[in-house]
């Protein structure tokens, strides 16, 4: 992601320098007293590509910013960059009717609603600018951070004056635009001499061990975030696509007085770590197996929606580590291709997650969407973090590769003979019954909404699991 952001400043500065070229084709703009935008005018020859350059200038300046990994201290430097870029690419939109300083007959008519747009974007622009780079600079603490910042100020100061002044206008604007190119390729610079570089392993020393993998999963992304309450035969709370533990509250309360109730959460959601591997079914069902107790004794897997295939999985895989399954509104498997096209997506999406973009989105989207999708409050806030909205798109995208597998896993390996019961809504239930029949399973079908059955049928859920 540094890289890609890197190359989307550079870009931006490419762009936000196309000016330079206006000087020779568009002689009708004064060098000296003429404002830049003045190039992008309707009245002026090359208008459109002028424009193209500053929405494709601010909108390169964005995507270098929802790519730049979050760091919590230069948050305020980075909004505001995205401001600038924001209000670059609205002065493309928005251009001048003519040429202002460099047409002596620009204003004698009324002036459009986007002519007086681009004056003002223009101005916040301009101040916006100076604000990012003092704010990064105070993060950053380089000589040549606070340099840039300080002559890019100075030359905003300057151009102020000359407009004023109606002197040295167009010089002084041109100044201050290839101050911020500049400072554009340095930031972009930075970024790439400050990413970490994974440590080498020199070819006549062995290569670093590996420290032990905790015995509660198969590591992927360190050590998982696991509850455990209760005391008892043991129940699994296996969360659905995307959810976390904090999900199955209702139902852990409702069992942990005779049970020892363990809820989890699968890499990157919840409390736990991102993982750099795309989640597969043959690791969720290692994942069930390694928190369940150890052999003879025997758990009950209680899963809602997706997890309901790695618990089947687990259960065909491990059969006498399985007492009982409680499949909460499962879905069908569906056969499609090996390897699915998301996949490549899927890889990167633990890096998108740490992004500047994927920040913003989910602290913007992700409670209202967790309460429209669960029914549940957010206690830990955790779905304002990207990575657990990159982590919960990387669920979404594997499902296929999932549903391949374990169709897989369902023409190899028999289905032991433990209690199955399935808990679905009453309309819409053709999946759920379908589960039913597969694994030989009682169905059960409850009322409401299918997205609120964990918040509205704790007690059945709890009843399911106690065999009742």
């Amino acid at each position: 992601m540094v890289v890609a952001a890197a190359c989307a400043f550079i870009v931006a500065a490419v762009l936000y320098s196309a000016w330079v070229t206006g000087q020779f084709t568009t002689p009708a703009v004064d060098r000296t007293e003429g404002y830049v935008g003045e190039l992008a005018a309707l009245d002026q020859p090359w208008t459109r590509l002028f424009r193209v350059s500053d929405v494709g200038a601010g909108l390169a300046c964005l995507l270098g910013v929802a790519l730049t990994p979050v760091q919590r201290r230069e948050w305020p430097g980075w909004l505001a960059l995205a401001a600038f870029g924001l209000l670059t690419a609205a002065t493309g939109v928005f251009p001048l009717d003519c040429a202002a300083l460099s047409d002596p007959a620009c204003g004698r008519h009324a002036l459009s609603l986007p002519h007086r747009a681009h004056t003002v974007t223009a101005a916040l622009a301009a101040v916006s600018a100076p604000a990012a780079m003092a704010l990064l600079g105070a993060s950053w603490r380089a000589r040549l951070s606070w340099l840039l910042s300080g002559m890019t100020t100075g030359a905003v100061a300057v151009t102020a004056a000359a407009v004023v002044l109606g002197h040295l206008a167009g010089v002084a604007h041109r100044v201050q635009l290839a101050l911020v190119a500049a400072w554009l390729v340095y930031a972009a610079m930075r970024l790439l001499v400050a990413a970490p570089v994974p440590p080498t392993v020199s070819p006549t020393m062995p290569p670093p061990v590996p420290p032990p993998v905790p015995p509660t999963m198969p590591g992927e992304g360190g050590t998982p975030h696991v509850v455990a309450q209760g005391d008892g035969p043991a129940v699994i709370l296996a969360p659905g696509t995307g959810r976390s533990w904090f999900h199955w509250e209702p139902v852990a309360g409702a069992l942990a007085g005779a049970r020892r109730v363990v809820r989890f959460d699968r890499p990157g959601l919840g409390l736990s770590p991102p993982s750099p591997l795309p989640p597969t079914l043959y690791a969720e069902a290692a994942r069930l197996a390694a928190l369940a107790p150890a052999h003879p004794e025997r758990v009950t897997v209680v899963a809602h929606r997706d997890a309901c295939w790695h618990a089947e999985a687990f259960a065909r895989l491990h059969p006498l580590r399985v007492e009982r399954l409680v499949l909460v509104d499962p879905p069908c498997p569906k056969r499609r291709g090996r390897a699915a096209p998301a996949d490549p997506v899927v890889r990167w999406l633990p890096a998108l997650g740490g992004a500047w973009g994927a920040a913003a989105l989910a602290r913007v989207a992700g409670p209202a969407v967790n309460r429209l999708l669960s029914g549940l409050p957010d206690p830990c806030g955790v779905y304002r973090r990207g990575r657990v909205l990159a982590a919960a798109a990387g669920e979404r995208l594997s499902r296929g590769r999932m549903a391949s597998d374990l169709l897989a896993v369902r023409s190899g390996m028999p289905f032991p003979r433990v209690p199955v019961t399935v808990l679905g809504p009453r309309r819409g239930a053709g999946c759920a019954r379908a589960v039913a029949s597969e694994l030989g399973g009682v169905l059960v079908r409850l009322p409401g909404p299918r997205r609120r059955i964990l918040a509205d049928h704790a007690g059945s859920v709890a009843a399911a699991a106690e065999g009742a």
